[in-house]
């Protein structure tokens, strides 16, 4: 039985790019999705994907005033400024969904889901990571999105429901895919120097967010990340059979980091570790669509 329009609860999505487009999609027969772009030529995008949007700028607080009347279901997708140790965006929209959850008069109407980064644990030498474990972010990029982390977590604690998902590399079998860096012929280190890497696919990534907006627990951490366990060489080459293309170059580590690769690609080369999803799919209840990585790359 369809819900009417009218009686169907707003979702807000904050950042609506590739996963939040997926997750608008998953979300139309449930939530009426609103969505907060900074951008005037993405609105067209947004409403032909049923998506009501919203014109708006993390870094300016008055163009977010009224959110505080929208705001009961929100997703934060939207990424920290490129430069610094902290997100002031994620301080400024804690500070105005606090407001909002004073003037409903009742902190527990909402509920938010933020997505973060894996990379928030630093190097742990490919051991197996817990979301007990403490962070040691190492990154500028990492730094930020711990400190966004706490900013969520103190909403939290003054009564919204939750939930933050630490997310490792995103992939699909598109624009997502490894491709175009195999063509690259961008090398990975050798041996032992190879760091082991987690992984999600988009569609199970757009999935998560929901179950975690649904399911739950105030303050939680939860690892959105697959059941693979592998290392970043084997990662490759697996794809590299996967689409018929010659497998990436093996370089000490020292000759690999020169080799000019992005930054965030830098960053999966000095970092080596491996997620537990336990709480994914244990408390959360996720069935992952695409639960080992040979699967998602082939589509």
């Amino acid at each position: 039985m369809l819900v009417p329009v009218l009686f169907k609860p707003r979702l807000l999505i904050v950042g609506c790019g590739d996963i939040g487009l997926r997750v608008a999609a998953l979300a139309q027969g449930r939530w009426r999705v609103r969505a907060l772009s900074s951008s005037p030529h993405r609105l067209d995008t947004l409403r032909a994907a049923g998506i009501r949007p919203l014109l708006g700028n993390l870094d300016d607080r008055r163009s977010l005033r009224r959110l505080r009347a929208l705001a009961r279901s929100v997703v934060v997708l939207a990424p920290p400024p490129a430069h610094g140790d902290t997100d002031p965006r994620a301080r400024r929209l804690a500070t105005i969904l606090r407001s909002s959850m004073i003037d409903a008069a009742g902190a527990h109407a909402l509920r938010l889901v933020y997505a973060s980064t894996s990379g928030v644990y630093g190097d742990r030498g490919g051991a197996v990571v817990r979301e007990s474990d403490p962070p040691a972010a190492q990154t500028p990029r990492a730094k930020r999105r711990l400190d966004a982390e706490q900013h969520w977590r103190e909403l939290g604690r003054a009564g919204a429901r939750v939930a933050i998902l630490r997310v490792p590399g995103i992939y699909d079998a598109a624009a997502r895919s490894p491709r175009r860096r195999l063509l690259q012929g961008l090398p990975v280190p050798a041996g032992a120097e190879d760091p082991y890497t987690s992984h999600i696919h988009a569609d199970d990534l757009a999935r998560s967010v929901l179950f975690a907006l649904l399911r739950g627990s105030p303050n939680r951490i939860y690892h959105a990340c697959d059941d693979t366990r592998m290392r970043l060489g084997e990662y490759l080459d697996l794809a590299a059979s996967v689409y018929g293309l010659p497998r990436a170059p093996r370089l000490p580590l020292a000759l690999a980091l020169d080799a000019g690769l992005s930054p965030l690609a830098l960053s999966f080369l000095r970092e080596s570790r491996q997620l537990d999803n336990r709480r994914l799919r244990g408390e959360l209840g996720v069935a992952l669509r695409h639960a080992d990585v040979a699967h998602g790359l082939r589509g």
